[in-house]
């Protein structure tokens, strides 16, 4: 049955009879009353695809917000997106988000993993990228861990201009870790204020842009913090036409990627972009495509780096990340290759 037409009453006494029930209550009589809605007919004529297409389109032009610029989605965005990204994405030999562990049967999917890691290097300066995290928010939280365990410090710098979602999901990781997170204020510019570096200070977390989209001054930063980690979290569009922070000496970038290929979707699926300096390769939280040769000395791609992870380390891994949002980062892949570095200044 086409996945566009719904059930017909005589489908649903036939599946009903199938399991011998009479009606739809007795199906769900086994939840309680209080949280258990009641069916009503809603006496829609049935109709095909192409008209109910045509007719919800008549509806959306009723919307006073369509062909307008939004500007409203607290970290999720919705860009311009070409055709290309959606048919790749698609393609039954890519459509899955999984490790692909055997390395023989998964050239494909390996070749973009690497190919992805390359442009995150691009765009942000750094030296070693991993093939995606969950999201933004769960990618500084691992930036963060990482800087813990890098530097054994236990305080970590948030100006208070930074996404409070993203700060939601930070504080959750750092109670567990037992870290203390300290506000750094902003001034009548919008810009943080950095005043001394508490002893003990493990990563000091800059927005660029912030969320009040104003640009911070990164230049200085990094000489201020010394051993502490510089933890940079971008809106990688932004990266189109600004310095990338490794231009400024940042330890880890970080960011949400769904802006480049995904669209908003009400609030998900979303992509972690992580991007690190090669020094801290080995304490890095997530999959690493790398480059090889065969015995025949022909190029190939493989999972790398791999005793970082809990598949191999178990309760000692640098990250519990496994399956995650590789399906997204193709797309940003495929939007990144078909935008170019003009066509993402345009956007």
């Amino acid at each position: 049955m086409s996945e566009y037409i719904p059930h017909t009453p005589e489908d649903i006494r036939a599946m009903l009879a199938e399991v011998g029930l009479q009606d739809l209550e007795a199906l769900f009589s086994d939840i309680p009353d209080e949280v258990r809605g009641r069916f009503r007919p809603l006496g829609l004529p049935r109709r095909d695809e192409d008209w109910v297409s045509r007719h919800l389109t008549e509806l959306s032009r009723r919307s006073a917000g369509q062909g307008l610029v939004p500007f409203l989605g607290g970290g999720v965005y919705d860009h311009f997106v070409p055709a290309v990204v959606d048919y790749v994405l698609s393609l039954p030999e890519l459509y899955t988000a999984y490790t692909p562990y055997q390395a023989e049967a998964s050239q494909g999917t390996l070749t973009w993993m690497f190919e992805y890691q390359t442009m995150v290097c691009e765009l942000t300066g750094m030296e070693v990228a991993n093939s995606s995290m969950y999201d933004g928010a769960t990618a500084l939280a691992e930036a963060v861990l990482m800087a813990h365990r890098a530097t054994r410090g236990d305080t970590v710098l948030v100006p208070r201009s930074l996404n409070p979602r993203v700060r939601e999901v930070l504080s959750t990781y750092a109670w567990g870790a037992g870290l203390k997170l300290v506000d750094i204020p902003y001034g009548d510019d919008g810009r943080l204020q950095l005043s001394e570096i508490p002893t003990g200070t493990c990563a000091l977390i800059v927005g660029q842009p912030n969320f009040f989209g104003v640009i911070e001054d990164l230049s200085g930063l990094k000489d201020r913090l010394g051993k502490a980690f510089l933890i940079v979290y971008v809106n990688p569009i932004a990266l189109g036409v600004l310095a990338p922070p490794g231009d400024f000496g940042a330890d880890v970038v970080v960011g949400e990627g769904q802006v480049l290929g995904s669209p908003p979707s009400y609030g998900g699926p979303l992509l972690g972009m992580f991007a690190a300096r090669a020094e801290h390769l080995r304490r890095m939280p997530g999959r690493i495509s790398g480059q090889t040769v065969d015995a025949e000395g022909r190029v190939g791609y493989v999972m790398a780096f791999q005793t970082r992870e809990q598949h191999i380390r178990r309760e000692r891994a640098t990250s519990n990340i496994c399956t995650n949002s590789a399906l997204c980062a193709l797309a940003a892949t495929v939007y990144l290759a078909a935008l170019g570095p003009w066509g993402l200044r345009r956007v």
